[in-house]
């Protein structure tokens, strides 16, 4: 009897586990319906659901299970989602975990009824006013490849962010095949997942079936943009050698460009961590932005929720950074202090300005935190430690880490924050996490008294800053999308 009872409990758990996966399978096909039918597309609780497998989609319901608390089922789910296929819905990003979970304590009995009502706003392609923005990258380094990826990969319709034009240097016939290889594969991020096809003659390459032009300048003042057909382009500049406004108002001379974007930390222009204070700055008539650091991107949105909720006395931040292309890989000389040694076997003390530039986002902050860095022989991914003093004490532990968790899930910072619960959770694990902050909640630590604690967040710093990067690009360029959230 006992075997006869372990087989039906395993054929019972499979075929659950199966009909999961038919959901799940057509949960995925109206996202890239919807995507790219209606260029409508779907997160859920902040995950992305595009380019994403069964298994991962499965995985999601559990998260929203155990860390969301908010349990669905993968059939509802995708029930909302072939209904979301019937309306007219404007270009826009939804969370479908947020919109089944509401249709199902709603008591409604019509889904189609329950959508009209609570997506009005979206309903009516008259509620899409903004045109296409033409994107230029100006550098082709690791910032600038995983933007291409991801600028591409959001293409859907062409709505909102178009990847036009690429600027190196210099452009041979053989540096044009050698860059799209380093596109089409990378040693991190892993291959990217679609074609990627030189076209020699024409100097351009084409990505998933979008042409992007591919200029040699030595000088950006020295391109004309418009007879490749761009217009009012916003420059995204990831070389790191322009980072004062001087320099980068050349780019603004050239024909065909009408803003700049900086991927790094800048000097006399507005710098900006999306979802902190990207309200705060005039669009309308500031021409060039930076969008700060990958460390000032990922301690901002714990530090936010911190100072408006406790405020904080006195803090430092140590960073345990992985090493950059800045570094040696064999001793060798270097100007700056340490970072001549190898970066491959040696841990190296070095400085970072982020202690300073939090407060360019956060001025509460001002003089209030110090901090340093330490470079670790890891490819990509890095981690933040935050020691603060309170200025309110917090309870305990769980109150601490549930105040994080509560702005990684309602609010302004749920596209920043991604909190994490793994116990077993390292560096590796959160390569391509689209979130800039990654908060450990298993490294917590509260002082007895309440007033000290230590406070743990990991960062891509390179795939989680660039899409903080889109994220500000689309918002200076006036090309967001309606969002339900």
């Amino acid at each position: 009897m006992e075997t006869v009872a372990a087989n039906t409990g395993y054929e019972t758990g499979l075929q659950e586990y199966v009909d999961r996966e038919r959901s799940a399978v057509d949960l995925i096909n109206s996202v890239g319906q919807l995507m790219y039918g209606k260029g409508v597309e779907l997160v859920f609780f902040r995950n992305h659901l595009l380019d994403i497998g069964i298994s991962e989609v499965i995985k999601l319901f559990n998260y929203a299970d155990q860390v969301v608390k908010k349990p669905i089922e993968v059939q509802m789910t995708a029930d909302v989602a072939r209904g979301l296929l019937e309306l007219d819905l404007a270009p826009s990003k939804i969370d479908i975990g947020r919109l089944t979970h509401e249709f199902a304590n709603s008591g409604s009995a019509s889904i189609n009824d329950f959508l009209k009502d609570h997506l009005s706003g979206f309903i009516g392609q008259d509620k899409h006013t903004f045109k296409p923005q033409d994107v230029i990258l100006y550098g082709f380094g690791r910032i600038g490849r995983i933007a291409a990826r991801e600028l591409v990969k959001q293409a859907g319709k062409g709505q909102q962010l178009r990847l036009r034009a690429i600027v190196t240097r210099t452009l041979t016939d053989a540096e044009i095949v050698k860059r799209a290889a380093l596109l089409r594969n990378d040693s991190v991020h892993g291959s990217f997942k679609g074609t990627v096809i030189e076209d020699v003659p024409n100097k351009a390459i084409w990505i998933n079936g979008q042409l992007v032009q591919l200029i040699a300048a030595s000088n950006p003042e020295d391109i004309d943009y418009t007879q490749f057909g761009i217009q009012n382009a916003l420059v995204i500049d990831n070389t790191g050698a322009f980072t004062k406004r001087a320099d980068l108002e050349r780019h603004l001379k050239s024909k065909g460009v009408g803003k700049v974007l900086l991927t790094a930390p800048g000097k006399e222009i507005p710098n900006i961590v999306y979802g902190i204070n990207h309200k705060e700055v005039d669009i309308e008539n500031e021409r060039i932005f930076s969008a700060a650091s990958c460390t000032t991107n990922a301690i901002c949105p714990i530090l936010k929720v911190v100072e408006d909720s406790l405020g904080i006395e006195k803090g430092h931040i140590e960073t345990v950074h992985a090493y950059t292309n800045d570094q040696n890989l064999l001793d060798n000389y270097h100007k700056g202090p340490r970072r001549g040694r190898s970066a491959a076997i040696n841990m190296v003390i070095t400085s970072t300005g982020a202690g300073t530039a939090v407060s360019k986002a956060i001025p509460s902050l001002k003089d209030k935190l110090t901090a340093n860095a330490v470079r670790v022989p890891t490819p990509n991914g890095s981690l933040a430690i935050m020691n603060l003093t309170l200025k309110k004490p917090i309870a305990d532990l769980d109150a601490m880490n549930g105040m994080i968790r509560e702005a990684a899930l309602v609010g302004e910072l749920v596209n920043q924050i991604h909190f994490q619960v793994d116990p077993e959770l390292v560096s590796s694990d959160i390569i391509g996490d689209t979130c800039c902050s990654v908060f450990d909640s298993n490294a917590t630590i509260v002082s007895p008294d309440g007033k000290s604690v230590v406070l743990y967040t990991w960062y891509d710093n390179e795939f989680g800053y660039t899409k903080q990067v889109i994220r500000l690009a689309k918002h200076v360029t006036k090309v967001r999308r309606l969002v339900y959230y």
